[in-house]
C-alpha cells in the first residue's frame, strides 16, 4: 500500500485513539520509524486531539496558582516521569461531542429552510386560489352585463344629470316579462363615504316614488351594473344620494339623474 493511501486509510487516527491491536501497533510504530511522512501524520493528529482539548480547558492564572498551592500547603516533590499515554478516549468523546452538535445545528437548518420552503408555497396557493376566484367572478360579471345589453326584450330607459350632477347620467334595463331590473352606473361619480346611491321608480300623478334598490358595494363592483327588485308600473326612474342604509323617501336636493320610461 502506498504512502498516501495507507495515511488516508484511517488507521493512524485509530493508532493515536489506541484503538488498534498489539500488533496493529507494532506495524504502524514500525512504518513511523520507517516513513517521515507516516510519523509527521501522527505528531500532527496528536497536536489536534490535544488542541480540540485544550480549548474546553479552565485557564488558571499563575497568581492564582500559586495562592491554591498556598493554602493546599503543597511542598515540591519528585518529578516522576510517565511514559505518554496513547489512551484518548475522553478527546475521542469531546470530539464525537462536537461533530454531534454540528450535525444537529445542519439539521434544524434543513428542517427551517424545509418549513419556509412549505409556508412560501401554501401562501403562493392561496393567492393563486384568490386570484382566479377574483378572475372568475369578474367574468361572471362581464357576461352578466353583457347578457343584460344584449337582451332585446328590455326596455331601456336613459337617465340624464341633474342640477347637484348635470354630468351624470345612468341607463336602466327594465325586462317587463321577468320583471327583472338592472342599472347601469358607469355614469355616476364614486359615492362619498356614508353615502349610497339609491334608485327609485316613480308614477308621475300624482308623484309616487317607490325604493327598488340600493347600488351598494359601488367601488368594487368594475362593471357598474347592478341587480335591483321589480319596478311594476313605473312611469320614471331617478337615482338619489343618500345616507348608507338608504331612506324612505327621496333628498330631492341630491337627484343625480332622472328619466322617463
Amino acid at each position: 500500500m502506498e504512502t498516501k493511501e495507507y495515511i488516508e486509510s484511517g488507521i493512524l487516527e485509530l493508532y493515536v485513539y489506541g484503538l488498534l491491536t498489539e500488533t496493529e501497533n507494532e506495524e504502524v510504530t514500525i512504518m513511523a520509524k520507517n516513513n517521515p511522512e507516516i510519523n509527521e501524520e501522527i505528531i500532527a493528529i496528536e497536536k489536534a486531539i490535544v488542541a480540540l482539548s485544550s480549548s474546553f480547558s479552565p485557564f488558571i492564572s499563575a497568581e492564582n496558582f500559586e495562592k491554591i498551592k498556598e493554602k493546599l500547603e503543597l511542598k515540591p516533590a519528585r518529578v516522576i516521569e510517565f511514559e505518554p499515554s496513547r489512551n484518548w478516549s475522553q478527546y475521542i468523546g469531546w470530539a464525537a461531542a462536537v461533530l454531534l452538535l454540528v450535525g444537529i445545528g445542519y439539521q434544524y437548518n434543513l428542517m427551517e429552510q424545509t418549513d419556509n420552503q412549505v409556508v412560501n408555497a401554501t401562501s403562493e396557493k392561496s393567492k393563486l386560489e384568490k386570484d382566479i376566484k377574483t378572475l372568475e367572478l369578474k367574468n361572471s360579471a362581464s357576461e352578466t352585463s353583457l347578457a343584460v345589453v344584449r337582451d332585446a326584450k328590455n326596455t331601456v330607459v336613459a337617465l340624464g344629470g341633474q342640477a347637484v350632477a348635470p354630468q351624470s347620467s345612468a341607463k336602466v334595463y327594465w325586462n317587463k316579462e321577468t320583471k327583472v331590473v338592472y342599472v347601469d352606473a358607469a355614469g355616476l361619480p364614486e359615492p362619498p363615504e356614508g353615502m349610497v346611491y339609491q334608485v327609485w321608480a316613480l308614477k308621475l300623478n300624482p308623484l309616487t316614488p317607490t325604493s327598488i334598490g340600493l347600488l351598494e358595494n359601488f367601488k368594487v363592483n368594475d362593471q357598474k351594473m347592478f341587480a335591483v327588485d321589480n319596478a311594476n308600473e313605473a312611469e320614471a326612474f331617478g337615482i338619489t344620494l343618500e345616507p348608507a342604509g338608504g331612506s324612505l323617501s327621496p333628498t330631492m336636493e341630491q337627484l343625480y339623474t332622472l328619466g322617463k320610461v
